[in-house]
């Protein structure tokens, strides 16, 4: 049976379905990415990944681009604020044959933003332009960013930074449309993500605020966005993909997929270490089941997999 149509393109790559799991420190990892992967998200984007630690060598962050191969398209994100260090991280990481790199130009982290890496960025929006320019002429693989509206609400040069990276060579923008300095908080400027549709000819994917069916829905007709970029709405609704609505699946079906993703860090992470980095998955997966605290309690302190399965078959 032929493929539709593809929703749009990453540079040669058709890119087919229009939601999109966003990359999130500790939480986008392998387990968490491939069950998205199999309930619709379109492509997979790693966590961001600090560039001198790829540089050094460093087992923990090379183990971070790990990807199996149905999550195909992939998409490596990677963070620096030097030019230099951001083109040789990329020139070692293309060596895994990703489908593109993405630049971060997002993460709001003070650690992060306030070295002039992540959303730092963008208050040289000339320095990304090198920087996409410089990727795009050295490696093979299509270069992305994912940006931020600006530094703060004095600062809002989103169409600045958006042709500097269209006008450089740049095969897609993500934009969550917030500023750095807003960090989570308040409301996403779906307003700005329609602008920057409107002004670039390259794919534009939004995100920011989305948290239901309906907002995917109200955020593509709002903005003319080419696809959805789904982060803390997905964690624990990996249904959300599949445009599932209300409270997602019966609760048989929930702890179900849910045993599977815990099986699956246990699998990757050995058991102790993924039961421990599963409970903030696990709170969210139960967030729309009545579980008293001290029902709770006993789930997010245990280390042996058989005692949880056992209490989470007790509340289905």
């Amino acid at each position: 049976m032929p493929l539709s149509a593809p929703d749009f393109m990453l540079r040669d790559t058709p890119i087919q379905g229009d939601l999109i799991l966003a990359p999130m420190d500790g939480y986008s990892d392998v387990p968490f990415r491939s069950l998205c992967r199999r309930f619709g998200s379109s492509m997979s984007y790693t966590g961001f990944v600090n560039a001198i630690p790829l540089i050094h060598g460093d087992e923990q962050a090379w183990r971070e681009l790990d990807f199996l191969p149905e999550e195909r398209p992939v998409v490596f994100q990677i963070f620096d604020q030097s030019e230099e260090n951001l083109l040789k991280a990329a020139l070692l990481i293309q060596e895994l044959q990703p489908d593109a790199i993405d630049i971060n130009m997002g993460c709001s982290s003070r650690k992060v933003s306030s070295r002039g890496a992540g959303a730092g960025l963008l208050r040289d929006p000339e320095k990304i332009g090198r920087i996409i320019h410089r990727l795009t002429e050295a490696l093979n693989v299509p270069i992305t960013a994912k940006m931020r509206i600006g530094w703060d609400q004095t600062s809002l040069n989103y169409l600045e930074v958006a042709h500097a990276v269209e006008n450089n060579g740049g095969a897609l923008i993500a934009v969550h449309a917030r500023t750095r300095n807003q960090g989570y908080l308040g409301e996403a400027d779906w307003e700005k993500i329609a602008e920057i549709k409107s002004a670039v000819s390259i794919p534009v994917i939004g995100n920011g605020d989305v948290q239901t069916t309906q907002d995917i829905e109200r955020l593509k007709f709002f903005t003319g966005c080419d696809g959805v970029m789904i982060g803390r709405g997905a964690i624990g609704n990996p249904w959300i993909f599949q445009r599932v609505s209300g409270n997602g699946p019966p609760l048989e079906d929930r702890i179900s997929i849910l045993q599977e993703h815990l099986d699956h860090m246990i699998s990757y992470y050995g058991e102790v270490k993924g039961i421990t980095r599963f409970r903030k998955h696990l709170k969210r997966y139960l967030e729309p089941v009545s579980i008293t605290k001290a029902n709770m309690r006993p789930m997010l302190t245990c280390e042996d997999r058989q005692q949880l399965v056992e209490i989470l078959s007790s509340i289905s």
